[in-house]
């Protein structure tokens, strides 16, 4: 006889119990993004930590299966093909307010990460994240991370986020951005497509 065949009601509830919120029973996953070979890896280690995964490549593709059936929890890529990963989670808190939200990405900078949750994001990790890292962020469980202070930002770093704070707050206008910063708009442009420094 199991222990889920007998009551053995117990009323007590643990801090940890308290700080983390409730999971749905639901784990339904919809992972969008444009990189086949990293889709595809991250579906399978998803599924093998019990999600139920409809995997994407576009936005269009993304919406689409919001449509159908919102899930439960969510990862998505910010920067595709196709458009931007913020309009798919936007559309994801609007159909299903309480879903967990990850935006994951390559262009990782404090601005974005910003817009991302206010546009309804649950969390936000930078690229290369590994599945253990994503599933954390999901469950919003504690993963050991290395102090800050020991990995202070580069001034290239630095710089990088001032240009992207400012190019969220002119609502991703570039050439609002270029004339605020002084700066030329196809220098922008550049900085813009490039990775962000270390």
């Amino acid at each position: 006889m199991s222990d889920l065949d007998h009551d053995t009601t117990d009323n007590s509830v643990t801090s940890e119990e308290l700080a983390t919120p409730a999971l749905p029973d639901d784990r339904s996953l919809l992972i969008l993004d444009d990189d086949k070979p990293f889709l595809t890896r991250l579906t399978r280690a998803m599924e093998s930590r019990g999600f139920v995964v409809t995997p994407c490549e576009t936005v269009a593709e993304g919406l689409a299966a919001l449509e159908s059936s919102p899930p439960a929890f969510a990862i998505i890529d910010m920067r595709l093909a196709d458009g931007n990963g913020l309009d798919v989670i936007s559309k994801l808190k609007a159909s299903r307010p309480e879903a967990r939200g990850i935006i994951l990405t390559g262009y990782g900078n404090i601005a974005t990460a910003v817009t991302a949750v206010k546009l309804g994001a649950f969390d936000y990790l930078a690229k290369p994240a590994d599945a253990d890292e994503i599933y954390h962020a999901l469950m919003a469980t504690q993963i050991d991370k290395p102090d800050a202070q020991e990995n202070p930002m580069s001034a290239d770093r630095v710089r990088w986020e001032h240009i992207q704070r400012v190019f969220e707050s002119c609502d991703r206008n570039v050439s609002e951005t270029a004339r605020r910063l002084n700066m030329h708009r196809r220098t922008l442009q550049r900085i813009l497509a490039k990775r962000a420094p270390r």
